[in-house]
């Protein structure tokens, strides 16, 4: 952690439309890996529009590393069923953070980031400065399933004492 640039939180808000994996419904669940981190939400059950609202947070050491999540239906007795996978793209979200915007007014908005072919938006995401930080919150469009999307919010937590971006 001596190489550590600073903390990311990601707040895993809800999934929206995901695939139905059971017969009996989908307890779904999200894993957010970066290298060797591997974090997840708690399951809920039954429910392919779940709202999990659980905070995340990741070590960042390189920034240009890449943060992948992904959603699984829990299963007790069999391996869980992957319901689909995304990359968070926080190099624009980086981008902002070597900024300056100490006098912002809340709810100022820094950038907007457009949906493209290397990045998992489901529509435009807006970075904007909130109660004295910078927040992204972004749609995210699952991959190789036939639907579903994730909504999380990422926010950077500067560590006293962290190396510079």
């Amino acid at each position: 952690m001596e190489d550590l640039v600073g903390l990311l939180r990601i707040r895993v808000k809800k999934g929206i439309n995901l695939v139905n994996r059971d017969s009996l419904g989908s307890d779904p669940f999200v894993v957010i890996t970066m290298g060797s981190q591997k974090l997840k939400t708690r399951g809920v059950e039954n429910n392919c529009n779940p709202e999990w609202n659980d905070e995340l947070t990741l070590g960042i050491n390189d920034p240009n590393q890449p943060v992948n999540l992904e959603v699984y239906d829990k299963d007790t007795f069999t391996s869980h069923d992957k319901m689909g996978d995304a990359e968070i793209d926080i190099k624009p979200f980086f981008d902002v953070q070597r900024m300056d915007v100490q006098e912002l007014s809340d709810g100022t908005e820094i950038r907007r980031v457009k949906p493209a072919r290397d990045n998992c938006l489901a529509e435009e995401s807006r970075i904007i400065f909130s109660n004295g930080k910078i927040v992204q919150d972004m749609i995210l469009k699952l991959r190789n399933v036939e639907s579903g999307e994730v909504e999380i919010q990422i926010e950077w937590i500067k560590v006293p004492g962290a190396r510079d971006l």
